[in-house]
């Protein structure tokens, strides 16, 4: 008997054990997270299966029960490669295996008119081509409320017959002929309360960018008012092809690599894509970089956004050399809000403010903590959400000592707030109730007027549009250069208007998209490179117009050479701040001689990055390898621009190597002019580059000699034929400054 009791307990010890080992052999989803394996171009194999091939990969990492459930998407219109759930030693596992370049987890990114055209000189009467209304212009962002009179398709024809895209159609959502193809993506398909599950755009900002690259055009568009105008996008008879991949709660580098590979496929011309992380990533671990160098292998150019990280240095995140990153400048208008005391004294602040509230008592959220939940006046000084006592601020404008969203105010009660610290001044918020943005200096004086007086009262005005004489410069929050991946390939390329834009807005949605806010508009106002992006591509769009057979590389090169300089005294971070300059659509599509670049010049490039044959391989589908003949320093891209970089102190000499192609006049003579400043010496031989061709390429070699210290060396070289001036910056800096 005790023998027998002895096996049992046995037994039952081997079950348990069995019954352990099968369940900790699965991952717990807590252990899985969602990662992008990156596979490089599509074999050329016939009959490949790439869902098939993937879930065979899947099989050898996690097991045949979890490969179909691990697989969440799979890349295979224009470039090769999956989404899957995985845990870390999965996804370092698979990273080793043949055909893998790269796997990286699925992080999320951040998003980051009226008058702006016309400032930079491009205005609504312009000469256009009549392959306008063939131009598809791309957009990756959150959707688009198509409603909106922007998108209009009044007077349009069918698609053009190049577009092999389609319209996902949910109850709430209709294409036309001028949004010619919409789709969603959420690879998790997780869709948060308030998200639409359609190409329907609930937050705006994707409709405030796809109007504002080729929207259009409608009379008497404004906010409230402020900015009234015509709001009309780069090309306004272009078509659109709307892919939403960005949602309340932001961007994933799934959905983002999924629209990539449909929009390649689908022949979009031009993708604008006003999004990007928080730092930068090596080219082939970012899908930003990833999807723009398959679209640059497929003859479609990537308008990238800079970044809204600066004006600290080296924050740029959307740097490769085959897209367009894009700064965001000023234009000739700003929005203010004046306060005007009790004491009949005004202040000048900051806001764009739609709201008419009269005179009110003004408090100081310092003197009026929310005790009862534990916060002191330490706390309620910022008016944190929560911190302010809503009995002693219902009603009453609050005087608070931090710039924030206005929330905490508002939720308190109050009827308005003034805001004060030492932050920039260079654009205008929108606030959920009415607000101004005062400077320290200002905001003391208020201060001192609440705390001397028995019954303080204060009025805070609508806002009012006033010329900005020190337009165009870079705005403070444009992430700045130099380039943290490759620190000789200048970046970013060019600025273009991003600050108070006027374009259409989400009906979905409100001003601010804050809770209290009721004000639903057709248009708004807001600021960032997520609005220069668009100015870029639908400057990039125009130019393609003109020029269909033209390379990516070709109408870069034709928006950066006649790019509008700006100045070094306003823009003090110079080249990393604006690159070559402010967009100059008219110039860009004449520009006289091109910097052209193709796949092989990349991949040179990539050679000399450090990329191994193998991978490099992988990621063309060819026979790529990395020689000496192959190797290409950066300094040898065919690139519209030049920088060099050392320690600080530090005296050198480098080389570069171009070739210009001649779209101007055929026959044309071109000098060479070149300006410096004390510490930069720059030669170029041959220094006259004569043409008898349209097409005709001439090569020459710059070579630039630097001292570098403390302050960044910017000069230029500009071939210059009468006609055209071509021009490109030359810039030397310290590393170590």
């Amino acid at each position: 008997m005790a023998s027998h009791i002895h096996s049992l307990l046995w037994l039952l010890v081997i079950s348990f054990t069995y019954t352990m080992l099968i369940g900790c052999s699965g991952a717990s989803d807590d252990d899985q997270k969602v990662y992008v394996v990156y596979m490089g171009d599509l074999p050329k194999a016939r009959g490949f299966s790439a869902t098939a091939s993937h879930t065979n990969i899947l099989r050898q990492v996690v097991g045949s029960r979890r490969a179909s459930q691990s697989l969440l998407h799979s890349y295979k219109r224009s470039f090769n490669g999956f989404v899957a759930k995985l845990t870390e030693e999965e996804r370092n596992r698979l990273s080793t295996m043949e055909g893998v370049v790269s796997v990286f987890p699925s992080r999320k990114k951040q998003l980051h008119t009226t008058r702006s055209w016309d400032f930079i000189g491009f205005p609504q009467e312009v000469v256009r081509a009549k392959l306008e209304s063939d131009i598809i212009v791309g957009m990756l962002d959150t959707g688009v409320w198509p409603e909106s009179k922007s998108f209009s398709d009044e007077g349009f024809g069918p698609p053009p017959s190049k577009w092999k895209g389609s319209c996902q159609t949910p109850s709430n959502f209709t294409c036309n002929n001028k949004i010619i193809g919409a789709k969603f993506y959420r690879s998790d398909g997780e869709i948060g309360v308030g998200d639409f599950k359609s190409p329907r755009d609930s937050e705006g900002h994707g409709t405030h960018t796809a109007s504002t690259a080729a929207g259009g055009i409608v009379d008497e568009a404004s906010l409230f008012g402020l900015g009234s105008g015509t709001a009309r996008g780069g090309v306004p008879s272009a078509r659109l092809a709307v892919y939403k991949i960005c949602w309340a709660d932001g961007c994933y580098d799934a959905d983002i690599l999924a629209a990539f590979d449909d929009a390649i496929a689908d022949g979009v011309d031009i993708i604008s894509l006003s999004v990007g992380g928080s730092f930068a990533l090596d080219y082939f671990d970012d899908p930003i970089a990833i999807g723009a160098f398959h679209s640059m292998k497929n003859g479609i150019l990537t308008s990238n956004s800079a970044g809204n990280s600066g004006p600290d240095p080296a924050t740029i995140t959307n740097l490769s050399p085959w897209s367009l990153s894009v700064a965001a400048s000023t234009i000739d208008r700003k929005f203010i809000a004046f306060v005007q005391l009790g004491n009949k004294n005004f202040y000048q602040g900051f806001a764009v403010n739609t709201f008419i509230s009269g005179s009110h008592p003004i408090v100081y959220g310092g003197d009026v903590p929310n005790t009862a939940a534990g916060y002191t006046g330490a706390d309620s000084r910022y008016c944190f959400p929560d911190s302010l006592d809503n009995s002693s601020v219902a009603g009453k404008i609050v005087f608070c000592d931090e710039l924030s969203d206005g929330e905490g105010a508002l939720q308190s009660g109050a009827i308005g707030t003034i805001m004060q610290d030492g932050g920039f001044k260079d654009h205008a918020f929108s606030f959920p109730l009415s607000t101004s943005y005062l400077t320290l200096e200002d905001g003391a004086k208020v201060l001192t007027f609440i705390n001397t007086t028995s019954k303080p009262t204060a009025t805070i005005l609508q806002s009012i549009d006033v010329k900005d004489s020190l337009a165009p410069f870079v705005v403070s929050f444009s992430s700045r250069g130099p380039n943290p991946i490759t620190s000789d390939l200048l970046k970013p390329d060019l600025t273009a208007p991003g600050v108070d834009i006027v374009a259409s807005w989400s009906e979905a949605t409100t001003v601010t998209g804050l809770v209290g806010d009721k004000r639903v508009v057709p248009y708004n106002i807001i600021s960032g490179t997520s609005m220069s992006c668009p100015h870029a591509t639908g400057a990039a769009a125009y130019v393609k117009s003109f020029h269909p057979t033209w390379s990516p590389a070709a109408i870069k090169s034709a928006l950066m050479t006649t790019a509008s300089t700006l100045s070094a005294a306003k823009n003090t971070d110079v080249e990393f701040a604006y690159g070559s300059g402010q967009i100059d659509p008219i110039k860009a599509a004449q520009p006289g001689l091109i910097y052209d670049a193709g796949e092989a010049d990349f991949i040179k490039f990539l050679c000399g990055q450090g990329y191994s044959s193998k991978s490099l391989q992988i990621v063309t589908g060819d026979n790529t390898t990395c020689t000496s003949a192959t190797n290409g320093t950066v300094w040898d891209l065919n690139y519209p621009s030049f920088a060099l970089s050392a320690e600080s102190g530090t005296s050198f000499t480098r080389t570069f190597h171009r070739t210009v192609t001649n779209v101007g006049t055929p026959a044309s003579t071109y000098k060479a002019v070149t300006k410096a400043p004390s510490g930069l010496s720059i030669k170029v031989e041959p220094s006259v580059l004569s043409f008898n061709a349209i097409g005709q390429k001439q090569s020459f070699t710059v070579t630039v000699a630097a001292k570098v210290g403390s302050k960044v060396l910017s000069g230029s070289l500009v071939w210059d034929d009468g006609a055209f001036q071509v021009r490109s910056p030359v810039v030397a800096y310290s590393t170590s400054s």
